[in-house]
C-alpha cells in the first residue's frame, strides 16, 4: 500500500510539474506576461531608489562631433545584454554570415558594473546614463573610463583602414579637401621581398614607437616619427607605406603637393588629419626642384616639425618619397624632420630569390647560378620589373627565370653596379638592408621588354605612368 501511495505521489508531482512548465511555456513566455512583471518590477524599485541622469548628445553646441559619443555607443553594441533588449537591430557585418547587434532610437540597455545596475536610454542622437544617486559617487568615474578603455579596444579590433586623398575644391580657391577610400592594400611585412634581419628591425622600430608615448612626453617631444624612403621607381616604397599602415593599423593621408594651393593649405590639410595615421608625401625630391610648386620650402619645413605639427595631434608616422636625396637641402635631411633613412636599391640576387619564392614557389632552381653570375656581374632591374616578369609567366617558373635572365641580359647590364654592396637602412649614418616593391613603373618596363609598347610620345608615356601610379596605390 505504501509503494502505490508513494508511486502516486510521484506521478501527481511529474504531473503538476508538466502543467507548471506548459504554463510557464505557453502562457508566460508566449503571452509577454514576464516582460510585464519585469518592467513593473523595474517601476516599483523607481519608487526606492533616485536616479541621476546623464546626457551624452551626439554634437556639442557648436555642432562638432562629441567624440565620447561615438565611445559609448560601441561600448554599447559590444553589451551581450544588448540582445535581451527590445527593439534591437540586425545588421550583415563584415565577415560572411556575421550578424551585427545594433541599439535602436528608445532602447533602454542594462549594465552591471562593480555590482551597481546602470541603464542607459537611447534617445534621438542623444544617449541617457541613469545610475542611482547611492552609486554614482563610486561607480561613475570608473565606469566611465571603462568604457574608453572598452571602446578603444573593440574600435582597434573591428575599425576599417582608410586612405585619404586631397582633392582640389574647384569652387573654393584651390583649397584641399580629405576623400577617403577603404584602405585594403595587401602587403604586409610578411610578404615583402626583405632580409629577415631588417624586417625585424624595421617591425621592432615602429612596436616601440607605439608604447613610447609617456617616454616622448618625458623627453618633451612630439609624439612622432619621421621616415624617408628613397631609391629609384619600382623598388619597393609604396608597397613598404601600405605594410607600415597594416602593421600599425593606421590610416594613410596620402598628400598630393600639386593639388595644394599655398603653404597654409598645406597646414589645413595637416589639421584635418587624425591621430594613428600615416601622413605621406611622395616624391618630394620632384617637388621641391619644381618652381611651379606653390608650396614652399619653409612652408614643408614647418610641416615636418613645425609648431603646427606639434600641435596637431599625436601618434603619427611622417613618410617622405624620393628618387634620390644627393641634391637635397640639407635642412629637409636633419635629424628632427627625418629620423630614419631607408634605401631602397635594384634588386640583388637574395631579394630575387625571396621573389623567386613569392611569385612562383621556388626555393630553388637549376637556373639560379647563372642569374646569380648575372647579378654578380653588375646587371640587375627594379623588383617591380622582375615581378612582372614572374607574373606573367607564372605557370612555367623555367621559362619564367629564362625571360628574367633575357631580361636582365638585355636590359640590365650595368644598372646595378652602383649598388653592389651598398645596404639600405641609415639611421644616424648606421646602414643595414634591403626592400621589395610592385613598381611605379612595373607595367610600362615589363611591357618595352617585350616590345608590346612603343612610345610614341612624351604624352603617351606620362599617361602610362598615371596609370601605373593608380595601380601602385
Amino acid at each position: 500500500m505504501t509503494i502505490l501511495y508513494n508511486l502516486f505521489v510521484l506521478i501527481f508531482s511529474l504531473l503538476l510539474t508538466c502543467i507548471f512548465l506548459f504554463f510557464f511555456r505557453v502562457v508566460l513566455i508566449k503571452t509577454g506576461l514576464i516582460y510585464f512583471v519585469k518592467n513593473k518590477w523595474r517601476s516599483i524599485e523607481d519608487w526606492f531608489h533616485v536616479y541621476q541622469f546623464f546626457k551624452v548628445p551626439e554634437f556639442n553646441e557648436s555642432m562638432q562631433r562629441n567624440q565620447f559619443y561615438h565611445k559609448v555607443l560601441v561600448y554599447l553594441n559590444s553589451l551581450t545584454s544588448i540582445e535581451d533588449s527590445d527593439f534591437t537591430n540586425l545588421f550583415a557585418g563584415k565577415n560572411p554570415n556575421e550578424i551585427v547587434l545594433h541599439l535602436d532610437p528608445n532602447q533602454i540597455i542594462e549594465d552591471d558594473f562593480l555590482g551597481a545596475k546602470i541603464f542607459w536610454i537611447n534617445e534621438e542622437k542623444i544617449l541617457v546614463l541613469k545610475i542611482r544617486k547611492a552609486d554614482k559617487r563610486r561607480v561613475l568615474r570608473p565606469y566611465l573610463q571603462h568604457i574608453h578603455t572598452v571602446s578603444d579596444e573593440f574600435d582597434e579590433k573591428n575599425r576599417e583602414l582608410k586612405l585619404y586623398v586631397n582633392v582640389v575644391d574647384n569652387h573654393d580657391d584651390r583649397k584641399g579637401r580629405w576623400r577617403s577610400v577603404p584602405f585594403t592594400h595587401p602587403s604586409s611585412f610578411e610578404n615583402l621581398a626583405m632580409e629577415s634581419d631588417l624586417k625585424n628591425k624595421v617591425k621592432s622600430d615602429l612596436y616601440s614607437f607605439v608604447k613610447a608615448k609617456q617616454y616622448y612626453h618625458r623627453l618633451g617631444r612630439v609624439w612622432k616619427r619621421s621616415y624617408l624612403l628613397y631609391g629609384p621607381s619600382g623598388t619597393g616604397k609604396s608597397s613598404f607605406i601600405a605594410a607600415m599602415a597594416n602593421f600599425l593599423s593606421y590610416d594613410v593621408y596620402d598628400i598630393d603637393l600639386s593639388k595644394v594651393s599655398n603653404d597654409s593649405d598645406l597646414k589645413s590639410l595637416l589639421l584635418q588629419s587624425t591621430a594613428k595615421s600615416l601622413i605621406v608625401i611622395e616624391d618630394l625630391d620632384r617637388y621641391l626642384t619644381d618652381k611651379s610648386t606653390a608650396v614652399s620650402l619653409s612652408g614643408i619645413l614647418n610641416f615636418m616639425d613645425g609648431i603646427l605639427t606639434s600641435s596637431c595631434g599625436e601618434e603619427r608616422v611622417m613618410v617622405f618619397t624620393m628618387n634620390s636625396k644627393d641634391h637635397v637641402d640639407p635642412a629637409i635631411l636633419r635629424p628632427g624632420r627625418i629620423d630614419v633613412h631607408l634605401h631602397f636599391p635594384l634588386c640583388n640576387f637574395t631579394s630575387f630569390k625571396t621573389l623567386a619564392n613569392s611569385y612562383l614557389g621556388l626555393k630553388d632552381h637549376k637556373l639560379f647560378p647563372q642569374v646569380e653570375e648575372i647579378f654578380r656581374n653588375g646587371a640587375s632591374l627594379s623588383p617591380a620589373e622582375i615581378s612582372e616578369l614572374m607574373i606573367a609567366n607564372r605557370n612555367s617558373p623555367s621559362r619564367a627565370l629564362k625571360t628574367v635572365i633575357n631580361a636582365l641580359q638585355t636590359d640590365g647590364d650595368g644598372r646595378g653596379a652602383l649598388n653592389i654592396g651598398r645596404r639600405s637602412v641609415e639611421e644616424n649614418g648606421e646602414p643595414s638592408g634591403s626592400f621589395y616593391k610592385e613598381g611605379i613603373n612595373a607595367v610600362k618596363e615589363f611591357k618595352k621588354l617585350y616590345g608590346l609598347l612603343r612610345v610614341k610620345s612624351c604624352k603617351q608615356s606620362q599617361s602610362l605612368d598615371l596609370i601605373s601610379r593608380q595601380n601602385e596605390g
